[in-house]
């Protein structure tokens, strides 16, 4: 027989069970399709994962910073860490299976496939719903050159036994430079290769260029306007042959070069659902073009960044939606986000970019972080942040690059997500001494 379902999501991540628990638990009659891990990339093989490996170098380059008032040297093992973080993040795919099944989820294990617009086949059973939602995420994307076959992709380095002695990482975005930190301060001596001038385009320059220069100094090799067009392997590693004809040797490939929508194999040409290279398409009720099947998270074609809080976001307006709590359609609040190098860069709202194109309308504020008798208490030597402010002086944008730059975005987030105005600022009491209070301080 064919079991039917209220909603039947395709994936179990974030743009999933964020939502699909307290449907769940609302009553609604939930079945979630899932070929792989429960809880999908984030919690195996990407946020959680990376920032377990990355915790213990923040720390090493805290306790430096604090030279001579802390005094050693520390050194991060690889295996250690690696194991470290296994501990932390192989219970989750049964920690979040549990909250599904408690729930009243169904789980189904297995690759589903579009069938017809309320049908979903898995292994030859049929399951039915009045509405799907596709969550299937994203997969790395590999260069297509010879010798392929001997690149890698972040989930290998996640789950790498031995760290290289010389690793190679193609690449200019958030993979690329936090892996570079990461296989940097564990002791492995790192070539980053950039296709043109620049890495983290959408972030503002000078501050990227901050997290370049420290690489640089700690010894990681930057080269630029590179691209890679064949991997060859050698009796003691690999050789790259580049498009300026330096070839690079080294012993293990790192293809950071993005990640494409998993759409492929779902059935979505025979279905009818519109989909581009970028991933799905949908409406501002994040509905495909077959009324019955929506898309949440990655797998969505969309101009917002593709972050776990988007696919939370996301997840939790479906469930409003399906529960029959709102008609409206999504209306997306500022989204921050965050490159965890070190030192880190965060950003949220209007971009430096934006505003300076609109000098009427907006003004900026830059603070450089040494400059703040807070920031001197761990001996914060670098760092800057921009703050953008519109003509009433509600904040509306943020940048900063520094050790804590994540903290800060998160301190000033719901001013800028609720506009809050000089009046609703002063009535804003901080804990002191602290980031957030330092933070607040500056506006």
């Amino acid at each position: 027989m064919t079991q039917h379902y209220d909603i039947l999501y395709l994936g179990s991540g974030h743009g999933t069970f964020d939502g699909a628990i307290p449907l769940a638990q609302r009553g609604v009659h939930v079945g979630v399709i899932e070929a792989g891990l429960i809880g999908g990339t984030c919690p195996n093989r990407g946020c959680n994962a990376k920032i377990a490996l990355d915790a213990p170098v923040a720390l090493q380059r805290q306790l430096a910073a604090l030279n001579p008032v802390l005094t050693g040297q520390t050194q991060l093992h690889w295996g250690a860490n690696l194991a470290h973080k296994d501990a932390v993040i192989q219970p989750l795919p049964d920690m979040i299976g549990g909250l599904l099944t408690a729930s009243g989820v169904d789980l189904i294990h297995g690759r589903g496939r579009l069938t017809d617009a309320h049908t979903v086949t898995v292994a030859g059973t049929a399951y039915t719903a009045d509405k799907i939602v596709v969550a299937t995420g994203l997969h790395a994307h590999r260069l297509a050159i010879p010798g392929q076959e001997w690149l890698h992709d972040s989930t290998d380095f996640l789950a790498l036994p031995t760290l290289p002695a010389h690793l190679t990482i193609i690449g200019g975005g958030y993979i690329a430079l936090e892996f570079a930190t990461i296989a940097n301060a564990a002791g492995s001596d790192v070539t980053l290769l950039l296709h043109g001038d620049q890495a983290l385009r959408d972030f503002y320059q000078p501050f990227v260029r901050q997290v370049l220069d420290d690489l640089t100094a700690r010894g990681v090799t930057v080269v630029t306007n590179t691209a890679v067009t064949a991997v060859t392997q050698t009796a003691t590693g690999y050789q790259l042959t580049t498009s300026t004809g330096t070839p690079v040797t080294t012993d293990w490939v790192l293809d950071a070069t993005g990640r494409v929508p998993n759409t492929a194999d779902l059935g979505l040409d025979e279905v009818g659902v519109a989909y581009t290279p970028a991933g799905i398409t949908v409406n501002d009720h994040l509905q495909t073009s077959v009324p019955s099947i929506y898309a949440a998270g990655d797998v969505i074609d969309k101009s917002q960044p593709r972050l776990t809080p988007m696919a939370i976001f996301e997840s939790t307006y479906l469930m409003h939606l399906f529960a029959g709590d709102t008609t409206a359609a999504i209306d997306y609040p500022a989204i921050p986000t965050v490159v965890f190098t070190s030192p880190r860069i965060a950003q949220v709202g209007v971009t430096v970019a934006a505003a300076e194109q609109h000098p009427d309308q907006y003004t900026l504020v830059k603070n450089h972080i040494p400059d703040d008798w807070y920031r001197q208490v761990g001996q914060e030597t670098s760092g800057d942040n921009v703050l953008i402010f519109d003509q009433a002086h509600h904040l509306v944008g943020a940048t900063e690059v520094s050790a804590q730059a994540a903290d800060v975005i998160n301190t000033l987030l719901p001013a800028i997500v609720f506009q809050y105005g000089p009046a609703e600022l002063e009535r804003l009491v901080p804990l002191f001494p602290t980031i957030g209070a330092s933070a607040l301080g500056e506006l």
